[in-house]
């Protein structure tokens, strides 16, 4: 049994951003991850949440904030009543001193608090303005809701997705919101090089939510222009190349297999006892396996069906074929290669105990960034961050009126919420 390595919270660990100070507005997924990437490698992340707190923490497990949990780690937490001018004041106090600020309100809504980009241009002329919205800050959509599930379907992910005698299926996780927070913490490292490295001025990213996810579907649209046909959804086939699928083992169990060149083809062939199908005009070339993917199916499936998963990888990882295993959560907390890599590791929580989460991704040689410290409480740190701007007593007058909150993590009283 592999047991996952344990990551300490340190203040010692070392991360490429430091001194990088980033307000983060946003709410939900996408600003989270986007910042999670900037977190995670050293930079000053200071969440200004609402009264109610950042809608993520709603997303529970148990009664526990899991994923609030995983996308908050290493960030600070300042939570003030959005609807006092107190507090919109406060923000933009914040604001001027940082170098990216991060929002994901319906197009307008930051104008409307009073925090327009080009007002906080003149106070901070180099900040990066990250502004992550649905569909845009432009065009007929852009006061639409647009929650991920939505630019899933519209970019045509929904469409692709499933099997053809079925309905669209949609992911079952985050992907649009993922795919958005890694393509904005990108976009935001390109600003921060223009205004840092090549002596330019601060700029607005406009980031929705449908544009990276439409990105990653490769060229679909471009075939279409060139034969008019849609592509059928085809469950785990591929439609550039066979075989590729998963196949189910004889002790019930799945591994899934890839065959994106000539040479793995062969190699797959031999292995399963049937090297004759090479030279088989309907299976010789990649094209032809693709026109014979019901055949094909059938015959290395059959061989997989004959063997339990761990007798089909022992097969496969000898002849060098690229197949693994389906695996599910509870295969990755205990597999030898995920803990080996630290690809899972887990954190002290005051809550659950041990908790595991992803470890920082990618990984730099140098300056690898880590674990400082765990996701916050709410407003865990408004007296670190907003005292120092008010002066106690005012900063204090602020608590009692209830234009800010403020949580000290020593005598909360924390216990899980259905």
């Amino acid at each position: 049994m592999s047991k996952l390595h344990k990551k300490e919270f340190s203040n010692d660990e070392n991360g490429p951003l430091q001194g990088l100070r980033v307000v983060d507005l946003s709410r939900l997924v996408a600003g989270n991850m986007l910042t999670l990437q900037l977190a995670d490698f050293g930079a000053d992340v200071v969440k200004v949440e609402p009264i109610a707190g950042d809608t993520l923490r709603a997303f529970k497990t148990d009664g526990y904030e899991i994923f609030w949990k995983t996308y908050a780690r290493n960030k600070k937490s300042v939570c003030v009543d959005f609807r006092c001018k107190e507090a919109i004041e406060l923000i933009a106090r914040m604001i001027d001193d940082a170098d990216v600020l991060v929002e994901s309100f319906r197009p307008g809504t930051l104008e409307e608090m009073g925090l327009a980009p080009a007002r906080l241009h003149e106070r901070n002329p180099r900040l990066v303005v990250a502004r992550i919205s649905g569909w845009g800050q432009t065009g007929i959509f852009r006061n639409k809701p647009g929650f991920g599930t939505l630019v899933e379907g519209y970019s045509g992910f929904a469409s692709m997705n499933g099997f053809a005698d079925r309905e669209p299926v949609l992911p079952p996780m985050f992907l649009g919101d993922m795919t958005t927070g890694i393509y904005g913490a990108n976009a935001v490292m390109m600003a921060l090089w223009h205004t840092r490295v090549n002596g330019g001025c601060g700029q607005v990213l406009d980031i929705s939510l449908f544009e990276p996810t439409l990105s990653i579907l490769g060229p679909q649209v471009a075939n279409f222009k060139l034969n008019g046909r849609i592509k059928p959804r085809t469950g785990s086939r591929s439609g550039t190349t066979a075989p590729r699928n998963t196949y189910k083992t004889a002790d019930g169990k799945w591994l899934c297999i890839s065959t994106s060149t000539q040479s793995m083809a062969q190699r797959l062939f031999a292995t399963i006892g049937k090297p004759e199908l090479t030279s088989d005009v309907r299976y010789a070339t990649n094209a032809a396996r693709v026109a014979h993917v019901e055949e094909i199916d059938r015959i290395v499936g059959g061989f997989i069906g004959e063997r339990t998963l761990s007798e089909n990888r022992a097969l496969f990882d000898a002849a060098d074929v690229t197949a693994g295993p389906v695996f599910d959560a509870a295969d990755l907390l205990e597999d030898h290669y995920v803990c080996e890599r630290e690809s899972i590791v887990e954190v002290d929580d005051h809550e659950v105990g041990q908790l595991p989460m992803h470890n920082v991704v990618p990984r730099l040689s140098a300056t690898p960034g880590g674990f400082r410290f765990p996701a916050p409480l709410k407003g865990e740190h408004s007296g670190e961050i907003l005292a120092p701007l008010l002066g106690d007593a005012a900063y204090r007058k602020l608590v009692t009126d209830g234009v800010i909150v403020e949580t000290d993590r020593e005598h909360a009283v924390i216990a899980p919420v259905a």
